[in-house]
């Protein structure tokens, strides 16, 4: 009887939206690794981030990020790095979720694994994050990237913020990076019919849990310069928890305290199919609704 394989995605992060050149170079390694399949990547300019998405074995996943991040550091200065989304270095996060015939204390070993390699590889800082966090205060992305790329030479010198791994000083032109384990996120992003900021910024701090808002909601404002309006930018942790309708909804009900509306929405790289399903089941008032129902789910059985 053949072995079933373990399979972990990984959705790594990389201050890089700009340069295709660059851009291809990074996503390279994802393509010609045996064991490895890279689902989907996507750049923002304004953000001036790349966002990949892969899914294989551990150990084929674990040596194509690593080759992935050595081209990164070669190729990202982050003295030179600007954009509307918080980052701290050339590869900003990489997180781990577990997929298929492994646990979470699996992703998190994998997760330290490679946050040992990378330090003792490239130099560069790494805090473990979120179910590979070595701390409480360190399990919030957001808390360990205050301060960003600019604040994090002096930050890191503080003892509540020393690596897990890796040297007590910034990568001069690659800062530092978490890595982590995690459950499945959605990146989702609303956008508003204004170009004031200060809106997005106000909602954002409406909709986020920090705020006092959705429970599994991360939420900012971001400026869309090129296209002259805003968004709120939201990572949704735990989409079953919180749904992405939830979280549309509630950015809406804030928006119309401003005079503002949506005008729109994007997901950032992959998304499950039973957050969509959740969707449609709310929009189109569906009853009694079963993933049964849906043929490409028949189809994979």
């Amino acid at each position: 009887m053949a072995t079933v394989k373990k399979i972990v995605q990984c959705v790594p992060n990389f201050s890089e939206g700009r340069d295709k050149t660059k851009i291809e170079k990074i996503v390279n390694p994802f393509r010609t690794r045996e064991g490895v399949k890279l689902l989907n990547y996507s750049n923002d300019e304004d953000h001036n981030r790349l966002v990949v998405t892969i899914v294989g074995e551990p150990e084929a996943v674990k040596e194509s990020m690593l080759e992935a991040f050595g081209i990164a550091v070669d190729l990202i200065d982050m003295t030179k790095h600007e954009g509307q989304h918080p980052r701290m270095g050339a590869v900003d996060v990489v997180p781990f979720i577990p997929i298929r015939n492994m646990d979470m204390d699996e992703a998190i070993a994998l997760s330290k694994e490679v946050a040992e390699e990378v330090a003792k590889r490239y130099n560069v800082p790494v805090f473990l994050y979120e179910k590979s966090a070595s701390a409480p205060h360190r399990e919030n992305l957001a808390k360990i990237r205050k301060g960003q790329f600019e604040g994090m030479a002096e930050k890191i010198h503080e003892p509540e913020w020393k690596p897990d791994f890796g040297p007590a000083d910034i990568h001069p032109t690659a800062g530092v990076v978490a890595i982590g384990a995690r459950m499945p996120l959605v990146a989702y992003n609303v956008n508003l019919n204004t170009s004031d900021l200060s809106i997005a910024d106000a909602i954002a701090k409406k909709v986020r849990h920090i705020g006092g808002g959705l429970r599994f909601v991360k939420a900012m404002g971001v400026d869309l310069t090129d296209r002259h309006i805003v968004q709120v930018s939201m990572n949704l942790t735990d989409f079953t928890k919180t749904a992405v309708y939830r979280a549309h909804e509630m950015v809406r009900m804030e928006a119309r305290r401003y005079g503002v509306e949506i005008v729109g929405s994007e997901v950032i790289g992959l998304v499950p199919m039973a957050a969509l399903i959740d969707c449609a089941e709310y929009y189109l008032g569906i009853e009694n609704f079963s993933m049964d129902q849906v043929l490409e789910s028949r189809m994979m059985e």
